[in-house]
């Protein structure tokens, strides 16, 4: 199966969803606290990481964030950065025109955004735990790439799945992503037949009680 039908797949579903088969399989990804920082769309792609961590001098340094959007060569990405700093920014508007430039899809950081009229004035979906107008410059800086990350508690890898709404953020771990997708349609499938039960008058007791939804592991 090729990778744009996987993340056909998963641009299909919502975090719910995804977050419900993770449950089921046993596997962590869904977040807490990694929300849209303005109201922007869902995003869906593969994960590129990056750490970052204190600066402890005042020697000047490449801005953070910025190889990463450089090296970008496939419009599949959305940059996953770890290691906000509490009160810092560690993404703006400049960084957000350059991403859109490389056709990044989105970000997604375990911190805080500045600027984000000017993310959302191009179109360019931010998540994360907040905004701040105080920069990262000499405060903030790039640590690593490619490697894996902690959000929010959940360990991402590069090249891992990665869906955002509303509601939050979930990664999905690349060797899993098949797995994952075929039992969260199949609970998709589920909910609506629900949702659809519930509407012709069933009892919403009978149709959310807990053998319901475990008889989703028998399809």
């Amino acid at each position: 199966m090729t990778q744009l039908s996987l993340l056909d797949r998963l641009a299909s579903l919502d975090t719910n969803t995804v977050s419900d088969a993770l449950d089921f399989l046993g596997l962590s990804g869904a977040t807490y606290g990694l929300r849209p920082l303005w109201d922007c769309p869902k995003v869906v792609g593969r994960t590129s990481t990056i750490q970052l961590g204190p600066k402890a001098n005042s020697k000047p340094t490449v801005h953070l964030i910025s190889p990463v959007i450089d090296a970008v060569t496939t419009d599949d990405r959305v940059l996953v950065i770890a290691g906000g700093v509490d009160g810092i920014s560690c993404w703006g508007d400049i960084l957000a025109n350059a991403a859109r430039v490389k056709q990044v899809r989105g970000s997604v950081i375990d911190g805080l955004s500045r600027d984000i009229e000017g993310s959302e004035a191009i179109g360019y979906p931010v998540y994360g735990r907040g905004v701040t107008m105080i920069s990262a410059r000499n405060r903030v800086i790039q640590i690593d790439s490619g490697k894996p990350v902690q959000m929010a508690g959940v360990t991402v890898h590069e090249d891992d799945y990665v869906i955002a709404d509303r509601c939050g953020t979930v990664f999905v771990p690349a060797s899993r992503i098949e797995e994952v997708l075929d039992l969260s349609e199949r609970i998709a499938r589920r909910q609506d037949g629900m949702v659809a039960a519930v509407c012709a008058g069933r009892s919403v007791a009978e149709v959310m009680h807990d053998k319901e939804f475990e008889a989703i592991r028998a399809q």
